[in-house]
């Protein structure tokens, strides 16, 4: 690699530098500009210099591959970036915020703050893992907010992507990464499991919100092991106040074996979104850590974490879908009778689904709206009771099914806006009958298929020709879907 002289006013590439504003162990970052560039932007260089530990130089090799495929808001835009057989660097949009590591000094944090921070990273690593990427480094100095409030992760170095080769696996036996935030498996060797970010997810909750970290500040190989037998003290230990709910997600987050804990960010960003409809179980009423037996069991009787050849990151994700069906609740039980048949089809092939029932109240543009039916009783309370026994026949765990009533003017428009702000993969709804309402006015069904960012199953009845004879067919044969 050539050498060249890195200060203020220095030309790389075609990029002037201005002020270093900031020098970590690994790189530095210098504020830069090129005159066919608008955006404010930053250029890392990594540290090369003799004695530097060589990981750096791999950890940047990874960056470079890895960020220039990145796209969309919870990442850095990447401009260029320079070949280590020239000038190594990476130069990106510089995001005009802080790192979350300003707010340590405020901590705990009240409740529902923390729970929206973790809503908006959980959000971004639903985004960074669909493009087959784990960060491996979730941490309060790796998450910046935009102006607008989305999450974005910085950082790549010590990233996998399912595509590229992972030097660092290939190139050292130890793992990487920051102590207090390391997923036990990433001890094992293992870097190709998305779950391994939503740990570190949640250890960083459970600090946020206690002001302790669950696993203390141990650097030392052997402190960080412990975490393969020992749990933490569950929050509620150390705050009273501490809600059922967030234990319940927090607790689950850093679950030691990664089968146990939420299969993808979606679904983690799901329950995040909807705290009142969380499936509360023993771990939400803990307040004290697993016996000794237990801890003896994990570390005496072999590996805690079973040894499974888990699929790539893309078909993780595919086989925990959250499946959004649209009911119309005041429709007719055939056409509802086919939308779970549909379900239960979809929910049989991805086992780690979970459901989440649709319904919208449709809203008057001019006129007020009654919050009661004709008989007095509530009519948002009442939809929801109907979902959940429309839901009842499929016999699922509760904590993969939840019930949602939208009020809106436009259902469609509902519908997409829920599909998008909760990550759903598939949605099935049906289609009316012709009716001269739904020439005039469209169907809700062909805008969400047209509009919507994911699957969608239209789920159509037969015809009264067909009924009649024409052919013998059963509702869910009719079944449609649209991509």
């Amino acid at each position: 690699m050539a050498k060249f002289l890195v200060e203020s006013g220095a030309i790389i590439d075609g990029f002037t530098l201005g002020e270093c504003v900031h020098r970590g162990g690994m790189a530095t970052l210098w504020s830069v500009t090129r005159d066919d560039i608008a955006a404010p932007l930053l250029m890392k260089i990594p540290r090369i210099s003799e004695g530097e530990d060589p990981a750096a130089i791999v950890s940047f090799e990874m960056e470079q591959m890895i960020l220039p495929k990145l796209e969309g808001v919870h990442v850095p835009h990447c401009y260029a970036a320079g070949d280590f057989a020239r000038h190594a660097y990476v130069v990106v949009k510089r995001i005009p915020s802080q790192t979350l590591y300003r707010r340590l000094g405020e901590l705990p944090l009240p409740y529902e703050e923390a729970r929206l921070i973790a809503l908006k990273i959980a959000d971004a690593l639903c985004d960074l893992h669909r493009q087959n990427v784990i960060h491996h480094d979730i941490k309060p100095s790796s998450i910046m907010f935009r102006p607008t409030g989305e999450a974005v992760l910085i950082d790549f170095g010590l990233s996998h992507h399912n595509q590229l080769p992972d030097l660092l696996q290939e190139e050292f036996r130890v793992p990487y990464g920051t102590a207090p935030y390391m997923a036990p498996e990433r001890l094992l060797g293992v870097r190709d499991d998305p779950r391994s970010d939503l740990f570190s997810l949640g250890v960083l909750l459970y600090f946020f919100t206690t002001g302790v970290r669950p696993f203390g500040e141990s650097e030392t190989m052997a402190g960080m092991r412990r975490r393969l037998w020992r749990d933490p003290y569950p929050p509620r230990q150390l705050r009273a106040d501490y809600p059922p709910w967030l234990q319940e997600i927090v607790l689950r987050c850093i679950e030691i074996d990664p089968v146990w804990r939420y299969p993808t960010a979606s679904q983690l960003a799901f329950e995040l979104a909807h705290p009142d409809q969380i499936k509360l179980t023993a771990r939400s009423e803990r307040l004290k850590r697993d016996p000794l037996s237990t801890v003896w069991r994990r570390r005496f009787n072999g590996n805690p974490i079973e040894p499974r050849s888990k699929p790539a990151v893309a078909a993780q994700l595919a086989a925990s879908p959250i499946v959004a069906v649209a009911i119309d609740t005041d429709g007719s039980n055939e056409l509802n009778d086919a939308l779970r048949v549909a379900a239960e089809r979809i929910l049989k092939t991805s086992p780690s689904a979970r459901l989440a029932c649709l319904n919208v109240l449709k809203l008057a543009r001019v006129t007020i709206d009654r919050t009661l039916d004709d008989e007095g009783n509530n009519k948002h309370v009442g939809r929801l009771v109907t979902l959940k026994h429309w839901a009842a026949p499929l016999k699922l765990d509760e904590s993969r099914l939840t019930a949602h009533v939208l009020e809106a003017v436009d259902p469609a428009g509902a519908i997409l806006e829920f599909a998008d702000a909760n990550h759903v993969d598939h949605i099935v709804i049906g289609a009316r009958q012709s009716s001269f309402a739904r020439t005039l006015l469209g169907s809700t069904s062909a805008k969400v298929a047209t509009e919507a960012p994911c699957t969608v199953t239209v789920v159509r009845l037969p015809s009264r020709a067909m009924e009649a004879g024409e052919r013998k067919e059963t509702p869910d044969d009719r079944s449609m879907p649209v991509i």
